[in-house]
């Protein structure tokens, strides 16, 4: 019940920030609930399909689909008050993406397969949505070059794992994993930790 509310809220707040960057390329209704849909559940899409994980999520539970266009088409109207409050989404986002790389991990889990696999899925489900929204955009995917994003779900992942080895509680396992993922997050935006870049520069051609 809780991964469930949380990756409501996650969706939501994904599919409004979507909405935003549609705004920005100028997209009609549409493009709009496209890319709010593809940045809240593409994560989860691409994960499903490359697990072979069917139906898809959004088309076992079509509410989900429901929820991100409406959420998309919400803030063509109210988009000066997300950007005001962008700080609250910032936080939205990080409990969403803990959220969604906790339930990457358990639909991994459910079909039996590694632990490495749990993980690399937990990591498509927190950034694919992002990725494809960037990429619909034609912007530079942010995911791969802000603070601490990808490593995030990718930690998550591996403590909840650690912690059911444990033999803790799912319940408990999850919620030191939200909070854990949470504050490693907030603290990557807060002091701007990310990994190190590569960075290459070439005079010409390499061949």
């Amino acid at each position: 019940m809780l991964l469930s509310i949380l990756y409501v809220v996650g969706i939501t707040a994904e599919a409004m920030t979507g909405a935003l960057s549609a705004g920005r390329q100028k997209m009609d209704w549409f493009g709009v609930m496209l890319v709010a849909s593809a940045t809240a559940i593409g994560g989860g899409t691409v994960r499903d399909i490359l697990l072979g994980h069917y139906p898809l999520t959004w088309v076992a539970n079509p509410q989900y689909l429901a929820i991100t266009c409406l959420a998309g088409l919400l803030t063509t109207g109210i988009a000066h008050w997300v950007i005001k409050l962008k700080g609250v989404f910032i936080r939205l986002d990080a409990i969403g993406l803990v959220a969604f790389s906790i339930i990457g991990t358990k639909v991994a889990m459910n079909m039996g397969l590694h632990p490495g696999i749990c993980m690399v899925s937990a990591l498509v489900t927190g950034v694919f949505g992002g990725l494809l929204r960037d990429l619909i955009c034609r912007q530079t995917p942010l995911v791969l070059h802000k603070e601490l994003y990808a490593s995030v779900a990718f930690g998550a992942s591996g403590l909840y794992l650690a912690l059911l080895e444990m033999n803790i509680s799912e319940l408990t396992a999850t919620i030191i994993t939200l909070i854990a993922g949470y504050l490693l997050r907030m603290s990557a935006v807060r002091f701007g930790w990310r990994l190190p870049a590569f960075q290459l520069e070439t005079e010409g051609p390499l061949h």
